[in-house]
């Protein structure tokens, strides 16, 4: 009865030590007596005791190694230190445990020997500014290379690049002195956009000034013309206007001054001035007196703005 127990007690312990459940994104190597048998994938899983026994467990995720500064020299004799990061998947597990002893070691001793040829081949200037060159080159190098490992590369990415320091010294005054450059440059332009808008801001001005110095003389020229034109026509009026009255004959008395007086009226109208009479004399009805009376009303009624009448009427008395 307690053999039978025991029994049992030691195939629960065997069935529960060799029942194996392999996780998501893992495998499992399995070697039965010593030798590759099998690889388990996700799932349940029963081993053989004391046969089989799990060789190696692997995992299938994407793993990032960072890898130590490599020293490497460029064309142009440049010793610069360059860490890289590697992005591997193990895409067959068999391959991986039984391609190379130190799958790490290997990749990270392929990743620093490829570089030191790549960057051999380039000078230092080349280096700095060719980053995505040189990842796709070692990439597509060390990818080829742990295929028969059973590891895929991804990526490889250069972290950093780190030149010597006097190089960095003479980088940076190169850098100091390209930048105070720029900035003289854009100083003169600056300066020379400065004169150049002063000078076609002054030529603007002498041109607006010409024009107005031309049109200011356009304007008096026109407004000499038109008072000569004006007073051209006020002195062919007064001399159509202003007739001085003729001499009848004193054989009708009061006759030539009664025409004298309308013939004065007329002109006065012709000039514009309406209201100013001449004033007769009762008691002379010559027209001597009339005229008198007539040039004695235009000397103290018109003598600012009928002047040339006034004269025409006196050189005909």
């Amino acid at each position: 009865m307690w053999i039978l127990i025991i029994l049992a007690v030691l195939f629960i312990i065997l069935l529960v030590t060799n029942v194996r459940v392999v996780p998501q994104a893992t495998e499992f190597v399995i070697e039965r007596l010593g030798t590759y048998y099998t690889t388990w994938e996700t799932g349940l899983h029963f081993k053989v005791p004391l046969v089989d026994r799990v060789a190696k467990r692997i995992s299938l995720k994407e793993q990032v190694m960072d890898f130590a500064p490599q020293p490497v020299i460029t064309k142009d004799n440049v010793t610069m230190q360059i860490d890289t990061i590697v992005f591997y998947q193990v895409t067959d597990a068999k391959l991986y445990t039984y391609g190379v002893e130190r799958p790490i070691l290997a990749i990270e001793s392929l990743t620093a020997t490829t570089l030191r040829n790549i960057i051999g081949d380039m000078e230092l200037d080349h280096t700095l500014t060719s980053r995505d060159v040189i990842n796709s080159r070692i990439t597509s190098a060390l990818d080829q290379a742990t295929d028969k490992w059973g590891i895929k590369v991804n990526r490889v990415e250069l972290k950093n690049i780190v030149p010597p320091r006097d190089i960095q010294d003479a980088m940076e005054k190169q850098m100091r002195a390209e930048r105070e450059r720029r900035e003289a440059i854009l100083r003169a332009e600056g300066e020379k956009r400065s004169q150049i808008l002063i000078a076609e801001g002054k030529k603007e001005s002498q041109i607006l000034n010409a024009e107005a110095e031309k049109q200011a003389a356009i304007l008096l020229a026109e407004a000499e013309k038109e008072k000569k034109i004006r007073e051209g026509q006020g002195e062919a009026e007064c001399d159509g206007g202003f007739h001085p009255p003729a001499e009848r004959s004193s054989a009708q008395p009061g006759g030539s001054a009664a025409q004298g007086l309308r013939e004065l009226h007329q002109g006065c109208r012709r000039a514009g001035h309406q209201d100013h009479y001449p004033q007769r004399d009762p008691g002379d009805g010559g027209s001597g007196r009339l005229r008198q009376g007539a040039c004695q009303g235009l000397t103290g009624n018109f003598v600012k703005s009928a002047v040339p009448c006034g004269m025409a009427l006196f050189g005909a008395a």
